[in-house]
């Protein structure tokens, strides 16, 4: 009988002993959990913009980019989205480069459209987060502002792209895509005998994050 409970006594104390560990390994895997998560900061000078304007009526497309970019009111977030929540960004038009090997459509599109806007040495405006995986800009161009809805491809964990469309009316910009339109006329003609620049233009950026 002193055998008997000699041996339940021990079979109590291994019980008690085995849960504790397994308390202890789940609270330590937890702690690891909660360390490794991070936060996430955007890469500043890691953005990069581009755009897809179009002429003729078939909407042949022209492509370019903005060589500079710089962001403003940038924070921590624990997800990606909340760290570019809120973010401002400014955009030189000058930084304009649609990889024209005549070396004259830059200069026609800053004098002939960016030109005969208001305040448009710049375009700025914010990153706005309203849901999950939902999020919009708001841009200023133009002397207005208007909200461009943004759709999003996660690339990785820390690497996200953004796309929209900016339709010019919005800012005002009809006066804008007319002139040049008259500027570039023939460039614009189609095989119909019709010269037109659309004012709609596709927008895409691409966002790197460190994840700390």
């Amino acid at each position: 009988m002193k055998n008997l409970k000699l041996i339940a006594l021990g079979m109590i104390l291994f019980t008690a002993v085995g849960c504790k560990d397994s308390k202890k390994s789940t609270e330590d895997k937890t702690a690891e959990s909660q360390t490794t998560e991070g936060t996430y900061t955007v890469i500043n000078d890691s953005t990069k913009v581009s755009f897809t304007a179009y002429k003729t009526t078939d909407k042949a497309a022209v492509g370019g980019i903005f060589k500079e970019i710089t962001l403003t009111d940038t924070e921590e977030g624990k997800t990606a989205f909340e760290a570019l929540n809120g973010t401002k960004f400014s955009i030189p038009v000058s930084s304009l480069f649609t990889n024209d090997a005549t070396g004259t459509r830059d200069p026609k599109i800053l004098k002939f459209f960016f030109g005969v806007m208001k305040n448009t040495e710049l375009i700025s405006g914010e990153f706005k987060v309203v849901g999950e995986n939902t999020c919009s800009i708001d841009v200023t161009l133009n002397g207005k502002t208007a909200n461009i809805p943004l759709q999003v491809t996660n690339n990785s964990d820390t690497s996200l792209s953004f796309d929209g469309v900016m339709n010019l009316e919005n800012w005002d910009g009809l006066a804008a895509v007319a002139s040049i339109n008259k500027a570039c006329e023939a460039l614009h003609t189609g095989a119909d005998g019709v010269s037109k620049t659309w004012s709609e233009v596709a927008v895409h950026a691409d966002v790197l994050l460190n994840k700390n």
